[in-house]
């Protein structure tokens, strides 16, 4: 019986390691594609969002993988989007809040 538990406990850290790897190996190429797309002289708007996405991307698979979020239970997905979303609305505030329509212009 002891062979078995040793034989499973190997496969399943062969197991992890092949998904740490293809992380890894994922990460690179988005890092890749970062580069990649900086060099394209893309307008500011779609340079950020593009920026902004494959960093989401990354940050997601450092926090599901490397930071073991991804089994973790419902209450940390609850914080993790309540964080989201006040990111996002912190994202939003300037936009919201800065319009020439509420200034009064005397000339």
């Amino acid at each position: 019986m002891q062979a078995s538990t040793t034989t499973d406990h190997a496969a399943d850290i062969d197991r992890h390691v092949r998904i740490y790897i293809t992380v890894f190996v994922v990460l690179m190429v988005l890092t890749i594609v970062t580069v990649a797309v900086s060099r394209y002289h893309l307008p500011v708007p779609v340079a950020v969002s593009v920026a902004l996405l494959v960093a989401t991307i990354k940050g997601s698979l450092v926090a599901c993988y490397f930071m073991h979020l991804i089994s973790e239970k419902k209450l940390i997905y609850a914080v993790l989007a309540l964080t989201a979303f006040f990111f996002i609305v912190l994202l939003a505030l300037p936009v919201l809040t800065h319009s020439d329509g509420f200034y009064i212009h005397t000339q």
